[in-house]
């Protein structure tokens, strides 16, 4: 370093030729030669640093030791912003390096690759809401965990009514033993819909429901089923008795046809069961239905004076079991393969 300049200028000769070189590195091993030449025993500013002692005034030579922290901290920034950009530059390039064109590849597997298919139960019951959209119905749904109210109560069954039996109920635990259940069927949605909706109401409400039973070829503890409730001014039988006819065949084609059997359900009367006829005159069970009692009239929040309704329900499972002639319903959740890939 020129000897006609003062020791401030030298350091910030130094610190000027130091950045300049840092920034000129071409490379991450360039970086690290540069800074050991700056930094180590013959650098730069060892030598400031080592000249420093020849200096007489003790003030002076604290200022002076106090630049040369300063220079070397700056030093130090410009280093790892250099670093910095060095190994994201060098980075990309190891990424576009090892970069492998798998273009062809992926379309083969798309090409090979098997979809997947939608469940039995599910393409059942898109059907059946398509069908009943078609007949002037709405969707609607409710909770699966429900209170006793809105399962038993509401639909005419109190604590000690006998028809509580029908159904083998799942309890949740709650602060009031019993009073929380998971639905035992999807009636207490109609509840809720005539709590909330004003009439006239035209609704159908699909969804999961559970029962305390062991599976077996035609029964599950988790099941689905879909519900139909009308209710409007001057409903009679015969119009619930049209309604069966008319989704029987359009869900089953004009080769099906329906029939009412008189059955008992707590929550309507009269009540039903309904059957549909095959094409060869053979006969299934499909559901129940029956005129909304007055008692559920009331608990939805409906004069039964005014309104009158009827309303129906079947199982989706069994529908999808007889519609693709499945023996066995455990088959239809055993997510074996040589079974669903059957269906489209």
């Amino acid at each position: 370093m020129a000897s006609d300049l003062t020791p401030q200028q030298q350091v910030a000769h130094a610190l000027a030729d130091g950045v300049a070189r840092i920034q000129a590195a071409a490379s991450s091993d360039d970086l690290k030669a540069v800074l050991a030449g700056l930094t180590g025993k013959k650098g730069s500013f060892v030598a400031i640093r080592s000249s420093l002692g020849k200096v007489a005034d003790i003030e002076e030579r604290k200022a002076l030791g106090q630049l040369v922290n300063e220079a070397m901290a700056e030093l130090d920034v410009a280093t790892q912003a250099r670093a910095k950009a060095l190994r994201a530059g060098e980075f990309a390039t190891q990424i576009e390096a090892d970069r492998v064109d798998l273009t062809e590849l992926a379309m083969s597997a798309r090409a090979s690759r098997r979809r997947g298919r939608m469940h039995l139960v599910t393409q059942a019951t898109e059907r059946l809401e398509d069908v009943f959209i078609g007949l002037g119905f709405q969707i609607a749904e409710g909770p699966e965990v429900e209170t006793d109210f809105y399962n038993f109560e509401a639909l005419n069954m109190p604590p000690s009514h006998p028809a509580r039996s029908m159904w083998d109920t799942l309890f949740i635990e709650s602060d009031v033993e019993g009073s929380v259940v998971l639905r035992t069927h999807t009636s207490p949605v109609q509840i809720r819909v005539m709590q909330e909706w004003p009439p006239p109401i035209y609704a159908v409400m699909p969804g999961r429901v559970f029962r305390k039973e062991t599976p077996d070829a035609t029964h599950m503890p988790v099941f689905h089923q879909i519900e139909g409730l009308v209710i409007d001014r001057g409903i009679t039988f015969a119009d619930l008795a049209g309604t069966i006819e008319s989704f029987t065949k359009a869900f089953f084609g004009p080769g099906f046809t329906s029939r009412l059997r008189p059955s008992y359900f707590p929550f309507t009367e009269p009540s039903a069961e309904f059957d549909i006829r095959r094409p060869d005159g053979s006969w299934i069970e499909l559901g129940g239905c029956g005129m909304v009692h007055p008692h559920v009239l009331r608990a939805g929040g409906l004069d039964p004076n005014e309104w009158s309704g009827f309303a129906f329900g079947f199982g989706i499972d069994r529908m999808a079991k007889e519609r693709h002639g499945v023996e066995d319903l455990r088959d239809m959740y055993s997510d074996d393969v040589r079974f669903t890939e059957q269906f489209s």
